[in-house]
């Protein structure tokens, strides 16, 4: 039984807090079951309402901090959702890397970017438009 306003205001803090917490949980499940479905118009949902989830949990607990400071239990759910929402940014950073460099190799680029040859040398056009100078 609550015994104090202290306890009551607690209650009333963790309670108000509940929502926007479980919300940025529920994004953060859907999209993760987006990725791993390989669904973009699902990712492109999940990920906007992670979005907005997020910006009103950092607002709800921004103001539980100012006044009075957030419960624990809470502030280790949420910090447990940004090291998930950090983990699945890592494993798309990783995925889009490998995508890129499959793309490179079956489809090379027209002019090569590198600045030198595949000897070791520098490969420049002469300005006098003779051959190639070493």
């Amino acid at each position: 039984m609550i015994r104090s306003q202290q306890e009551l205001n607690a209650v009333q803090l963790a309670a108000a807090l509940e929502p926007p917490l479980k919300a940025v949980e529920d994004q953060l499940l859907a999209l993760g079951v987006a990725l791993h479905q390989q669904d973009p118009a699902a990712v492109d949902q999940a990920a906007s309402g992670l979005h907005l989830a997020l910006a009103a949990a950092v607002d709800h607990f921004g103001r539980a901090a100012r006044s009075g400071g957030v419960p624990a239990p809470l502030r280790h759910r949420l910090a447990l959702a940004g090291g998930q929402v950090a983990a699945q940014r890592e494993s798309l950073a990783r995925a889009t890397a490998s995508l890129d460099r499959a793309m490179d190799v079956l489809i090379p680029r027209l002019a090569p970017s590198a600045l030198y040859s595949a000897g070791g040398g520098s490969e420049r056009h002469s300005p006098t438009g003779g051959g190639l100078l070493a």
